[in-house]
């Protein structure tokens, strides 16, 4: 850290600039207009503050912040996803073996009596001491070292929190559990003779059947999606559970409300396969849902009709609220060129839903422009025909409480 970038004329500078976006890189070669500042520092910093703009809005709205490494940004949790973490977690203590920038800690710290924040990067570690400090938190202790050498020294942690790095020195950027740092898998049981509760964040990729067989007591799975774009896999374990009835909860994070939908993962595959052909209304799931796998877990939650079994598309008469997209289907074409120019199709927005080709290359091939109110799906129904679902959007409110 250089603490001559958090004076006030320094931080000012820097306050206007992210607030006015400039030209970085001629930033840096007109050079620091601060003594003991360089222009990259100060890059670095506008640059940081500008990606918190969005993600970040509790950051972004203080002076003194101080911003690390673009990379250590990135790999940190948004507010949304943090806030959603700290409602898993009640108790006295918690444990952090793998802190970062603290986002997530400043969120516990609102639920834990008192938070262990474990950082390795002596830099790190002292960036997220002081803006704790700046953003007025006074129950998290940041300690520089191992998380799990740090652990050896605590006993009766209510809860231990892992965000295991998904970049190796030799593989690069990894996904599998056994691949991050630290190991999950091979510490577990060390981890479970300090608290009989832990919390693990993974990469939205891995997956969640391979994540259950390589955990041992994994009681829920969250899958959390921002704006419907999945961001995070939250893995609860317990030492006392059994693994036989996983619950599976998803929740599709949006401005004003979220769309949550839960299922057990043995039912799953219990549940009866109700096909239809494409009716009045057509229903996508969010992606939280689609991820989850809960294919036929929400459909027959809500009572509607699946078109193929891998299609994933939904199918009614009559409008239901959905914890996705809805559109009103206009009409169903057979999938071949004539049939579009015969509809007078040139302009829509395209899906592809079990289908062999990509979006891409049916806008090629069918010469159809990108926009519009019309959208198009690309589908399979359950006689394994190729189809096209003509819709528009459908104006009823999506649920959000199933």
């Amino acid at each position: 850290m250089n603490p001559l970038l958090l004076h006030k004329e320094v931080q000012e500078f820097i306050f206007e600039k992210s607030n006015n976006p400039i030209d970085l890189s001629k930033l840096i070669l007109s050079g620091s207009p601060f003594k003991g500042i360089t222009s990259q520092e100060l890059a670095q910093q506008i640059s940081g503050r500008l990606k918190t703009k969005q993600k970040l809005s509790t950051w972004f709205a203080k002076t003194n912040i101080y911003y690390p490494a673009t990379l250590n940004l990135e790999q940190s949790s948004s507010e949304a996803t943090a806030i959603y973490k700290s409602n898993l977690v009640s108790g006295t203590t918690l444990i952090d073996i793998t802190g970062g920038f603290g986002v997530d800690d400043y969120y516990f710290s609102k639920k834990m009596q008192h938070v262990i924040h474990c950082e390795l990067n002596t830099s790190l570690n002292k960036i997220a001491s002081h803006n704790f400090d700046i953003l007025g938190v006074e129950n998290i202790q940041p300690l520089c070292g191992d998380g799990l050498e740090v652990l050896k020294n605590h006993e009766n942690i209510d809860w231990i929190y892992i965000d295991p790095s998904r970049r190796s020195d030799h593989k690069g950027k990894v996904f599998f559990l056994e691949d991050c740092i630290p190991n999950v898998p091979k510490h577990l049981d060390f981890l479970y003779t300090k608290s009989n509760n832990i919390l693990i964040k993974t990469s939205p990729l891995l997956d969640i059947h391979l994540g259950v067989k390589t955990l041992k007591n994994v009681k829920e799975i969250h899958v959390v999606a921002v704006e419907n774009e999945v961001k995070e896999l939250l893995w609860v374990l317990d030492k006392s559970f059994t693994n036989k009835d996983i619950s599976i909860k998803t929740t599709n994070i949006l401005k004003t409300n979220a769309q949550d939908f839960s299922f057990l993962l043995k039912e799953e595959v219990q549940q009866p396969i109700k096909l239809g052909f494409p009716k009045k209304f057509i229903y996508e799931p969010n992606a939280s849902i689609l991820k989850s796998g809960g294919f036929l877990s929400i459909g027959n939650a809500y009572g509607i009709e699946k078109l193929h079994l891998h299609s994933h598309l939904y199918t009614s008469d009559q409008q239901i609220s959905f914890p996705g997209r809805s559109f009103e289907i206009i009409s169903v074409l057979p999938y071949h060129k004539k049939a579009l120019s015969k509809a007078g199709i040139t302009k829509a927005n395209i899906t592809t839903r079990n289908f062999p080709e990509n979006v891409s290359t049916l806008r090629k091939k069918l010469k159809i422009k990108d926009g519009g109110e019309i959208y198009l799906f690309f589908t399979t129904n359950q006689e394994n025909n190729k189809i096209i679902l003509v819709c528009k959007k459908s104006s009823k409110k999506i649920d959000t409480t199933v």
